[in-house]
């Protein structure tokens, strides 16, 4: 099984961990298994598209933009089975056999870098990334930098992001540039912000603080995500449980801005005060207690495979298969990152820094 510990409660036997099929032998399984994974969305769009789960101003989509998914789904079917076997970036004898198959995955053509990284995931692609943390270098150990790159041949780098370090909060600044992130740079995409108690955390694009608005308020920064984390009844011991807003879609599939105009008006404000208006709610999915293993588990069909309570899915509440993004680890300082519609990449980004706080790590 493809299932992943998230936590243990204590020590549990050395191959309940990974639990990656050991040889080519074990392929066939593992397969079945993929292209069963790969076709549950399109499964769960006959039942409910998940397009319209995100959907919160104006009209359902026309009919002529359902049709126009039909391709990237299919590149997706073939470009997943490969990708989800390769675990562990195709080490052993199965790389070969990734690196003939692996060609769809260019359908992800990252032209304009600062427009990808804010433009949602396409309909029925799952974007595959991986983030990696570097603590090397005098602060890195408190300040590490985070990277993100597309998980696929050419690597290609999307974003980086590192904590500030003169805030009183958590405050992570996200640039499309790996070398530049400094706040007043013009690489400057975004920034994450937590609130004091380091539970919630809010995602901001790089437009201006509503104290420099212009008249009509068009170059305000944009809310773009903000995720809740809750402690349980053992702190941080247990599973997680998180929550994660999101500006809904309008129409056209583009998301609804969301231009606070003051702290009481943003998307933590609006979920707290259950003002859901162009407002979506999604949830990590909750993982199961396995007796054999003595810990939760999570199916993450081959893309993680490392135990960490760090490791989530989050999903809508009416749609649990249609997995919205997953991060886990692969090694200790790499993860893999995959999102899907409506997430852009410095949504998911964020999120899965926000997951690597001080306050939450306690690994």
């Amino acid at each position: 099984s493809h299932s992943i510990t998230l936590s243990q409660q204590h020590p549990a036997p050395h191959d309940s961990v990974p639990r990656v099929p050991p040889s080519p032998a074990a392929t066939g399984s593992d397969e079945e298994d993929d292209s069963d994974s790969s076709t549950k969305p399109i499964r769960s769009e006959k039942k409910k598209n998940p397009v319209s789960l995100f959907q919160t101003g104006g009209n359902p989509p026309k009919e002529k933009k359902t049709k126009k998914k039909a391709p990237p789904k299919a590149a997706e079917s073939e470009e997943d089975t490969p990708q989800q076997n390769s675990n562990k970036k195709g080490k052993g004898k199965k790389s070969k056999k990734a690196k003939e198959e692996r060609p769809p995955s260019p359908v992800i053509e990252v032209d304009n870098l600062e427009e990808f990284v804010l433009r949602p995931a396409p309909q029925g692609v799952t974007v595959k990334c991986r983030v990696t943390r570097d603590k090397k270098g005098m602060d890195r150990g408190l300040y590490p930098t985070y990277y993100l790159h597309l998980d696929n041949d050419k690597k290609v780098f999307l974003l980086a992001g590192r904590k500030r370090k003169k805030s009183k909060t958590s405050n992570y600044l996200i640039s499309i540039d790996p070398t530049d992130l400094s706040r007043g740079g013009e690489n400057f995409i975004g920034k994450l912000r937590s609130n004091l108690m380091g539970t919630k955390f809010t995602v901001f694009d790089n437009g201006a603080n509503p104290d420099r608005a212009n008249a009509d308020w068009s170059n305000v920064r944009q809310e773009l995500s903000a995720v809740v984390y809750e402690t349980n009844v053992l702190g941080f011991k247990g599973p997680r449980k998180m929550t994660v807003i999101i500006p809904g879609m309008n129409s056209d599939n583009e998301r609804v801005p969301i231009r606070p105009r003051n702290d009481n008006d943003g998307l933590l404000m609006r979920w707290q005060n259950k003002n859901m208006d162009n407002v979506i709610e999604l949830h990590n999915k909750a993982p199961v207690w396995n007796d054999e293993t003595q810990s939760y588990v999570l199916n993450f069909h081959g893309r993680v495979t490392h135990a960490s309570v760090k490791n989530f899915q989050i999903v809508h509440g009416s749609d649990p298969d249609y997995i919205v993004m997953q991060f886990g680890r692969v090694a200790d300082d790499a993860f893999t990152m995959d999102y899907n519609y409506p997430l852009c990449a410095v949504q998911a980004f964020a999120i899965a820094l926000s997951s690597f706080d001080g306050k939450l790590a306690c690994e």
